[in-house]
């Protein structure tokens, strides 16, 4: 799945050719992604002018005037392709090239701007685990009601976090990957910012929460490094882990940047820390760590 800065790096590609933009035809090519197309989705935005392509955790909110949100997820193989006279191009961030066969082309959002420019942009998901779907009238969807804080926003901070943790008995991890709590975060920054803010991963989650959130202290300090590892992999353009790509066809190298994701038996890159990377698997997910200096 993608996390949040892929999802983000495909919102800043598409904006461009998205915002603004006048759509004048929308085919659907099967009935069907990881749930129904809603069957009104051609009728309901054809002839509609984009006003914003925005974000919430994971998910894609494709705003339009007079009509629904759309709320689109690219699931686990998912891409948005954007044809132009000068070629096509592919925002997000991928390790594996993404889908170019045209039997996995799935929507097409025929575009124009009022410049004159027009685009094609089109939805291609080879394995159909991604979705699009309307909110309803007051703008809001289930996926979206349940979701909690934003990692990237400007009140998330170690008091914040320490309210979020307070009293929880489950895993640390766990909790940072709960999205009722954080919106957003996966697997692999989860694994970076702990290890960045040298705390284990085989603590409780309210086992970091002391009597006063004071600066320095663990929530403080994991609150800093998952905003950090965010703005970080998304300025880098994503992790390009299995098969996210962005707007542009171009890669992006955060992965490069990764200090413990994917580097078991390495040694730990901590200044002067002589531990090893390790790898153990809670919750079914892999999580790396060092054992020396995180604690």
């Amino acid at each position: 799945m993608p996390e949040l800065p892929e999802v983000e790096t495909v919102r800043r590609g598409l904006a461009p050719a998205m915002e603004g933009a006048r759509i004048s035809a929308v085919t659907t090519r099967r009935a069907d992604l990881r749930f129904p197309l809603p069957l009104d989705l051609a009728r309901s935005l054809t002839g509609r002018t984009i006003t914003s392509i925005g974000r919430r955790a994971k998910y894609l909110l494709i705003e339009t005037e007079g009509a629904p949100l759309l709320i689109s997820h690219l699931g686990m193989s998912g891409s948005f392709r954007i044809e132009q006279m000068e070629g096509a191009i592919t925002p997000g961030q991928f390790h594996h090239a993404r889908g170019k066969d045209e039997k996995h082309d799935h929507v097409v959002f025929d575009l124009k701007h009022a410049d004159g420019r027009g685009y094609r942009v089109v939805y291609n998901d080879p394995r159909r685990f991604g979705f699009m779907l309307f909110a309803d009238e007051e703008r809001m969807h289930p996926m979206l009601s349940a979701l909690g804080v934003e990692p990237t926003g400007n009140a998330f901070d170690g008091a914040m976090l320490a309210d979020l943790l307070r009293g929880k008995n489950t895993p640390l991890k766990s909790a940072l990957l709960d999205q009722r709590l954080i919106a957003g975060l996966g697997n692999i920054y989860v694994s970076e910012a702990l290890w960045r803010a040298g705390i284990s991963p085989l603590r409780t989650a309210g086992s970091i929460v002391p009597k006063r959130v004071a600066a320095g202290s663990r929530p403080d300090r994991l609150a800093q490094a998952i905003r950090a590892v965010i703005a970080e992999a998304i300025e880098a353009g994503g992790s390009s882990l299995r098969d996210h790509r962005q707007a542009d066809g171009s890669l992006g190298y955060f992965q490069h940047s990764f200090a413990v994701y994917d580097r078991e038996g390495q040694p730990c890159q901590h200044p002067e820390c002589k531990g090893t990377v390790q790898r153990i698997v809670q919750a079914g997910r892999s999580t790396f760590y060092c054992s020396q200096c995180q604690r």
